[in-house]
């Protein structure tokens, strides 16, 4: 696992070439100031292009239980359709999706490809690149001045904080869940890269998931200790001090060192109502919405003190998960978005009146398609407006308070702290209802469709498995995570309650795949008119999304293990043993 390997991305970095016979030509002068970084304001102009715009969130979701396979016969989405079985033609959107699907390696698709597993990796590691070339400039700085200002050490912050998270990011995708310090020692990890790149193919070892931990770890607490927003014009868009607590509460939060998590969620979300109240999402700005670019504009909002961070990608997940094979439908639609279900929390509408209110759920009454979120609409940059041709960028929330509230919820309620974990719980969804513009709370609450909650309903709800997300016992964890994750069973309804809370608050996001692995949870895709099914064990490779097969071809270590000649210890890598058979 820890062998040296060629890393063959594309980082973007610079290559000094020598030139000696073009004196006085234009190879002589530098094109672009950006090639010197010798002061602190173009370290930080450079820390602005450090954000990863490679996006996550399609390979998250067509990997997670969210998402069906419409060619798969079916029930139908709406509950007032005749409930039979149905199937439905429609194309991929890329050819690759299909090999996502079946859990298998992406072969298909290039670092070209939008959304895929290629463009991520390599996405993502420009951006760590990007940030080592700044950590160096700030360097080579301060040994020239002497001196290190307090906005040198502000942009080391976020640069480490970039680097932390584009690691983290990396290893959600790429590698198995951290189970324990132990367990994670024999699950492949991801380069970590800490140096510039001055050669087109550089050594690398892959090490294994707790020694990426501990380097995330590191560079996350650096980055805490020196954060500052002393140079922010737009703060929501960048590492500001309350995304940085909310980074690190996920990153505990995935390491299951609760006390951390809650401890950097208060920092964020404050330890009284009143506080929480102002942090959360804000539903009433959704009054004046009829379109879905509308709707996602007031989600996305700098202005939303719900949004911790935000981050700008490109990313057609909008345009591939809506019409085409692979959507949000079926059972896993009922099962986020709770139609079909009577709800002790909610009555008589088909979906919740929290989605209702946001436009959460858009979709086509005349083929079922699936659902589509207005977080995720697409804001289109054009670059010929008469041509009609530009970019599609999706805004990432990266960080939520309310996401971070469900956070909490799961570390208490882990630490045994049940009512307090259930305050956070009723929190979210009680918060939610007074967050209602005034003609929704009157329409909705006053008319008698949505419920405050309290932890007794809770516990009846969520003790019953037969109810949507929830599991009899979480066993699974001690089995497929580490034998240390032991979820109690005054514990179980809560943590299912946290399971289809989260389940709901992320959707479309693709943070339901990260939640699958971290709890072990299996289950199981079903492909094509024949009902294939293929299901993912708890010990299953296959929950680590494989790393593009240029990587692989040019000498990476699979993420399965793949297998090497006895000899030369030299991977063996065939593209047809990756076909989809």
């Amino acid at each position: 696992m820890n062998s040296i390997k060629y890393l063959y991305i594309f980082f973007g970095t610079l290559v000094a070439l020598s030139l000696n016979s073009c004196s006085e030509s234009f190879l002589d002068h530098v094109p672009d100031e950006r090639t010197e970084i010798d002061s602190e304001q173009k370290v930080i102009d450079l820390l602005k292009t450090a954000y990863p715009v490679a996006n996550t969130m399609w390979v998250g979701e067509i990997s997670s239980d969210n998402l069906i396979d419409n060619q798969a016969p079916h029930l139908p989405t709406k509950p007032w359709d005749k409930q039979i079985l149905t199937h439905y033609n429609y194309g991929t959107y890329d050819r690759w999706d299909e090999e996502l699907f079946r859990f298998q390696p992406v072969t298909l698709g290039t670092y070209s490809d939008s959304d895929s597993p290629g463009r991520i990796w390599g996405g993502y590691y420009a951006s760590i690149a990007t940030c080592n070339a700044a950590l160096k400039a700030l360097d080579e700085i301060k040994a020239e001045t002497g001196q290190e200002t307090d906005r040198m050490r502000a942009a080391r912050a976020e640069a480490l904080l970039i680097r932390a998270y584009s690691h983290f990011c990396l290893s959600n995708v790429f590698c198995q869940a951290y189970k324990d310090p132990e367990r994670s020692r024999l699950d492949i990890g991801i380069p970590y890269v800490t140096e510039m790149e001055d050669v087109v193919q550089k050594e690398y070892d892959r090490g294994n998931v707790a020694e990426v931990y501990d380097k995330i770890e590191a560079d996350l607490l650096a980055g805490l200790a020196g954060v500052d927003e002393l140079y922010y014009t737009q703060p929501k868009w960048h590492f500001n001090v309350n995304a940085a607590h909310a980074f690190a509460a996920r990153f505990y939060l995935y390491k299951r060192e609760w006390a951390k998590v809650i401890e950097h969620a208060n920092y964020v979300l404050g330890t009284d109502n009143n506080t929480l109240l102002n942090m959360m999402m804000d539903y009433s700005v959704f009054t004046d919405c009829s379109t879905g670019s509308d709707y996602s504009l007031a989600w996305q909002s700098p202005n939303q003190n719900n949004n911790l961070m935000l981050i700008g990608t490109y990313s057609l997940m909008y345009r591939r998960c809506f019409g085409y094979r692979y959507s949000c439908a079926g059972p896993p639609a009922r099962d986020v978005f709770l139609i079909n279900a009577r709800h002790d929390f909610w009555r008589s509408y088909y979906v919740c009146p929290i989605g209702l209110v946001s436009g959460m759920v858009f979709g086509n009454n005349t083929h079922d398609y699936g659902y589509i979120n207005s977080k995720i609409f697409e804001q289109f940059e054009y670059s010929d407006k008469i041509a009609g041709i530009g970019y599609p960028h999706i805004i990432v929330r990266a960080f939520t308070a309310n996401e971070l509230l469900l956070e909490r919820a799961e570390a208490k309620i882990m630490l045994g702290q049940i009512d307090a974990g259930a305050e956070d719980l009723c929190a979210y969804w009680n918060n939610s209802i007074d967050k209602f513009s005034e003609a929704d709370y009157k329409s909705y609450y006053e008319g008698g469709y949505i419920n405050y909650i309290t932890k007794d309903m809770i516990v009846k709800w969520y003790s019953n498995p037969s109810h949507g997300n929830c599991h009899e016992n979480w066993d699974f964890t001690q089995t497929n995570v580490s034998p240390s994750y032991v979820v109690t069973a005054e514990q179980v309804p809560f943590m299912n309650c946290v399971n289809e809370f989260r389940r709901f608050e992320t959707m479309f996001e693709g943070l339901r795949f990260f939640d699958l692995k971290r709890w072990g949870v299996e289950y199981s895709h079903v492909c094509g008119l024949y009902s294939e099914e293929i299901h993912l064990t708890g010990s299953d490779p296959h929950r680590a999304i494989e790393v593009p097969w240029e990587t692989i071809s040019a000498g990476m270590e699979s993420s399965y293990g793949a297998p090497k000649d006895n000899q030369t210890n030299q991977l063996i890598f065939n593209p047809e043993d990756f076909r989809i058979k």
